[in-house]
């Protein structure tokens, strides 16, 4: 899973990068020629739970590759989007999308020339994914348009039908829309499973305010909600510089600071995190034990025999069944096997069962 985080300069994106991924990248109107890459571990707070229960060898969480891409591709003077070009084809391979829009004033930041207004922002960065699309739409009509002439009319038929879904997409981008919220058919879904259009990913839009506001960001996100209004996109508030000094703190020291501020218990930023996930259509379902508690992150609608197969090959190959136990009941019966099997709450399930978010999984097999 892969989140490309965009933004214009200053708008503290790599700040928040560093943060989730606790690189040092460069920042301050960062504009260098690569893209910065990082692993971000996805917040899940039922594994120290589960790691107080059964004191396992290790941790490890769900985790997420996310690209951070420079500012200045939004900014470039050759016109919308020459700067975007250059990374149009590795940005369309993201399963979603990050927007990082300036809503604080810091003295420490210059402001840009035409002031703080997060709402433009998303405007500016939506046109010039927005044209990227229309480009490739434009560049594949060309090319029908040229197929069509050499075939029979009998052979036209199919070329003149995905003509004619590419120009209603592109009529819908041109009406200010992404193709995210584009109505389409199963079959039309399939039609189009070899395009890699920027704006048919989900939209996840963190608007980076100042670090005193940060006590306020229920009510911020509130003010930003029309931003989200196709059920495909979501907004939250954060403060990256905030987030990036609680990530070099210890656990303690960071829920130290986190209470002087005032602030709850669980981050804005793994509010963020978790937000992404759910939009791209993930959850997780857990495996505990001495040697390790794990996240294993699924696609929702996931069947026991195929989260098998996610823990290994073997696993699915020879599946016979599973034990499946709410993380709720293992933690209200602190993981007691024999209290959850005689209360019934460790269940046996099938190759068919539809994983829920949380489950926890022992899966039976033979090979």
């Amino acid at each position: 899973m892969e989140l490309a985080i965009l933004g214009l300069p200053l708008s503290g994106k790599t700040t928040f990068f560093n943060a989730i991924t606790g690189q040092n990248a460069e920042t301050g109107g960062y504009s260098g020629g690569d893209p910065n890459i990082g692993i971000f571990k996805v917040p899940d707070r039922r594994l120290q739970i589960l790691s107080a229960i059964d004191n396992p060898n290790r941790i490890i969480p769900a985790e997420m590759k996310c690209i951070d891409y420079p500012g200045a591709v939004f900014t470039d003077s050759g016109g919308a989007g020459r700067g975007l070009a250059r990374f149009i084809d590795q940005l369309a391979l993201s399963d979603a999308l990050v927007y990082i829009v300036r809503a604080f004033e810091d003295e420490r930041v210059p402001l840009p020339s035409d002031g703080v207004n997060a709402e433009r922002d998303v405007e500016t960065l939506d046109l010039e994914l927005t044209v990227a699309d229309i480009g490739l739409i434009e560049r594949r009509l060309d090319r029908i348009e040229v197929e069509t002439r050499s075939m029979k009319a009998s052979e036209r038929v199919n070329a003149e039908r995905h003509a004619a879904l590419l120009t209603r997409m592109r009529e819908h981008l041109e009406g200010g829309k992404a193709l995210r919220s584009f109505e389409r058919t199963s079959d039309e879904e399939k039609e189009l499973q070899g395009y890699r259009f920027v704006t048919d990913r989900p939209l996840l839009i963190l608007v980076n305010i100042n670090e005193s506001d940060v006590s306020q960001t229920i009510e911020i996100e509130a003010q930003y909600q029309t931003l989200s209004n196709d059920g495909y996109t979501a907004v939250a508030a954060i403060s990256a510089e905030i987030e990036r000094e609680v990530s070099q703190l210890e656990a303690s020291e960071a829920n130290a600071f986190r209470k002087d501020l005032g602030l709850p218990d669980e981050s804005s930023q793994d509010k963020a995190l978790n937000a992404a996930y759910s939009l791209l259509g993930m959850h997780s379902f857990l495996t505990t034990g001495e040697d390790e508690v794990r996240a294993w992150p699924i696609p929702i609608g996931t069947t026991a025999v195929q989260a098998a197969g996610k823990i290994h090959s073997d696993l699915e190959r020879g599946f016979i069944r599973a034990e499946v136990t709410s993380f709720s009941d293992y933690q209200a019966n602190e993981g007691s096997a024999a209290s959850l099997r005689q209360s019934g709450l460790t269940r046996t399930e099938g190759k068919d069962y539809v994983v829920n978010d949380g489950d926890i999984l022992n899966i039976l097999f033979n090979i």
